[in-house]
């Protein structure tokens, strides 16, 4: 449970304004103090993460967020970092303080709603003032569930608990497959993992690990060669296998030593399908095609690793565009949480394969630049697009590739 990764974790927000009781909630759900708790408003300025076991669900994190009535520039600061939050909950609680409900639980139960993600409202602090039944009624009306607590004395949890479990999506606890449907049991899958400056010491990165576990569970054979062993790896295989996947920056050369019968994909592909929107980045990476020398474009990383050498966002992708459009581009970079609100300036949004990020948190950025027009793909559907191994890499999924197929020749 302790080293299940963030992205695999079910989230849930805490919201609500100053003082009302949300870090009292977080500390008596963990059953320790894991938020700072005062008479003081504002105490909680930063958001705060706790991951922990919660059967049935299993492996959860919940993050306490700073008051969204906090004033002044740096309180308007702190209400943005709680805001950027709601983007990748897959549940959030509403912390309604004494039985009230004014315009700040209004505003933020509707745009729960909005972006249609399950709420439950906690009246807390409901041995000071209690709400009415009439208020509670009509909550509940509108949201997942509505809980009557006192967190102080632990008083709800139970209820509480109940409702997380009844309102937690069964799309958000069960990830998307990353190949469950591209291999049988009892079939193999080589997995091509160079290392290179950028491999961790001493370990496999996220999408590698997670790939290996899901042949396993599959009961599928997996073989995990470097790009430079890979000719030769076929060559000793008494049948060929039901597919290949590759780190995006050896698509060329995997390409070429993989016979062309063999069905071929990146991790960073499987990524696009399994966390965000895959037709939608397959359009995105057809809009390479429309980039000219001079254009913006947007590389987003969801991680904060320190880049080194020939980085792949900050060096090689950005070289890849630059050679394919035959002119110099104007690069941007995010990393974590960061993600502009207003894309109008970028012709193109690159993000990378999300594996610290989960699926609602990917979707809600995939949302943002389909709402503002602007094109987004991910790494390794722009390095298959500007190596020209696109329509390949797409063969495994049929729809995309269909996708593809049906536009007009460059």
């Amino acid at each position: 449970m302790i080293t299940t990764p963030k992205s695999l974790r079910l989230q849930v927000g805490i919201f609500g304004t100053r003082n009302a009781g949300k870090s009292s909630l977080l500390n008596a759900i963990a059953h320790q103090q894991v938020s700072i708790v005062s008479p003081h408003p504002g105490t909680t300025t930063d958001p705060v993460e706790k991951p922990m076991e919660l059967l049935p669900l299993g492996p959860v994190v919940f993050i306490d967020t700073a008051g969204v009535d906090d004033d002044g520039e740096l309180g308007q600061a702190r209400v943005e970092r709680a805001r950027a939050i709601i983007g990748r909950c897959d549940v959030t609680i509403l912390v309604a303080p004494e039985g009230t409900w004014g315009p700040y639980e209004e505003a933020l139960c509707s745009e729960f709603a909005a972006r249609n993600i399950p709420t439950i409202v906690v009246f807390n602090k409901a041995d000071l003032t209690p709400p009415t039944p009439e208020l509670v009624a009509r909550i509940s009306a509108r949201v997942a569930q509505v809980v009557v607590a006192v967190a102080s004395e632990g008083r709800g949890l139970s209820e509480l608990h109940e409702a997380l479990v009844a309102t937690a999506p069964e799309p958000m606890i069960a990830a998307p497959p990353l190949l469950a449907d591209l291999i049988a049991p009892g079939e193999l899958a080589v997995l091509v993992v160079p290392i290179d400056m950028e491999a961790p010491k001493g370990r496999l990165i996220l999408p590698q690990v997670q790939t290996i576990r899901e042949l396993l569970d599959l009961d599928a054979y997996c073989l995990v060669v470097k790009e430079r062993e890979l000719r030769a790896a076929l060559t000793r295989l008494a049948s060929p296998p039901a597919l290949v996947v590759t780190d995006s920056q050896a698509f060329l050369r995997v390409g070429a030593d993989t016979p062309d019968e063999i069905p071929l994909t990146s991790f960073s592909i499987l990524f696009a399908r399994a966390k965000g929107d895959l037709l939608t980045f397959v359009e995105g990476a057809a809009a390479i095609d429309r980039l000219r020398a001079g254009d913006r474009v947007l590389i987003a990383e969801a991680c904060s690793h320190h880049p080194v050498g020939d980085d792949i966002g900050r060096v090689k992708i950005p070289r890849w565009l630059t050679q394919y459009v035959g002119g110099k581009l104007e690069i941007e970079h995010v990393q974590g949480q960061t993600f502009p609100s207003d894309l109008s300036p970028y012709r193109l949004v690159v993000h990378c394969g999300a594996c610290t990020l989960n699926r609602r948190g990917v979707l809600t950025r995939v949302a943002r630049c389909r709402e503002q027009r602007v094109p987004v793909t991910n790494y390794g559907m722009c390095i298959a697009y500007s190596l020209g191994i696109f329509a390949r890499a797409l063969r495994p999924f049929p729809a995309a590739r269909a996708l593809l197929d049906s536009w007009p020749p460059r």
